[in-house]
């Protein structure tokens, strides 16, 4: 009986549970003296934190639907989002390397 539920458990896979927490600490940090003081060095002005409060919100939206919404909600999102790398062909990216660093082979 115990082999017929380690397979079924195995046969679906895990729902990842929709954890708020990351977005509180990002948004404490945020607020930090330390993340203040940094964003006033680099940008010249203080961190306002709106996109941690408006990641915390969303979370917390999230956290009042169905499980079977949040996910298809987080599956659309992810599909969204662009990659961090664009994929070239090989042709693509010799082109692309020949534009950028092609100077660099001329003999002056």
């Amino acid at each position: 009986m115990s082999a017929v539920k380690e397979e079924s458990s195995v046969a679906t896979a895990p729902r990842k549970k929709l954890s708020c927490t990351t977005y509180f600490d990002a948004l404490m940090f945020c607020y930090s003296p330390v993340h203040q003081m940094q964003q006033y060095y680099r940008a010249g002005q203080l961190d306002t934190c709106s996109g941690k409060w408006s990641g915390l919100v969303d979370c917390l939206n999230l956290k009042t639907k169905r499980a079977s919404e949040v996910e298809k909600i987080l599956e659309a999102r992810e599909k969204e989002r662009t990659h961090i790398w664009s994929f070239r062909t090989p042709e693509e990216a010799a082109a692309n390397w020949e534009e950028m660093f092609g100077h660099l082979d001329e003999v002056e």
